[in-house]
């Protein structure tokens, strides 16, 4: 489960230690951090469980390390040959873009509220393939999840 401790690590630290324990096999729990990937992960109260993938689907949240050496933790949106466009939940029309061999690790699951959620279960999948078509109208969505966010004391969103 996620821990309520706090260990805090420079990212020129933290990740590429993620990254040699991801290419060893071992899975990672990693709290989440920012807003990107609002409202399907909140930063700061769910974690997810990273492993090495196999492959990599639309609609798969990876962690990527970019050629300008930033780490990312982003969804999948596109799947063309090599090349992966990726975008967070949050974002109206920003995207990135990467080939296989920048993408780390995928999330296996998500852990919110000491629950486990697993990404590749019919309803996960489902919500994100929701939200996915939801682009064209996500600003009012976001709009009305922050405001209800706030409600129950995430501030920061």
């Amino acid at each position: 489960m996620c821990r309520r401790e706090t260990l805090v690590f420079p990212h020129d630290v933290l990740f590429p230690e993620i990254v040699r324990l991801l290419d060893d096999g071992h899975a990672v729990t990693l709290r989440t951090k920012g807003n990107s990937m609002f409202p399907l992960l909140v930063g700061g109260r769910d974690c997810v469980v990273l492993r090495k993938p196999a492959e990599v689907r639309r609609g798969d949240i990876v962690l990527v390390h970019l050629s300008s050496g930033a780490y990312l933790l982003h969804r999948v949106y596109r799947c063309e040959r090599n090349v992966f466009r990726l975008m967070g939940d949050a974002n109206l029309c920003a995207t990135e873009t990467c080939s296989f061999d920048e993408i780390c690790g995928v999330v296996t699951e998500i852990i919110r509220r000491n629950r486990r959620i697993a990404c590749n279960s019919p309803a996960e999948r489902y919500r994100v393939w929701l939200w996915m078509q939801l682009r064209p109208v996500r600003w009012y969505l976001l709009a009305v999840c922050r405001w209800k966010a706030r409600l129950h004391g995430y501030h920061r969103i």
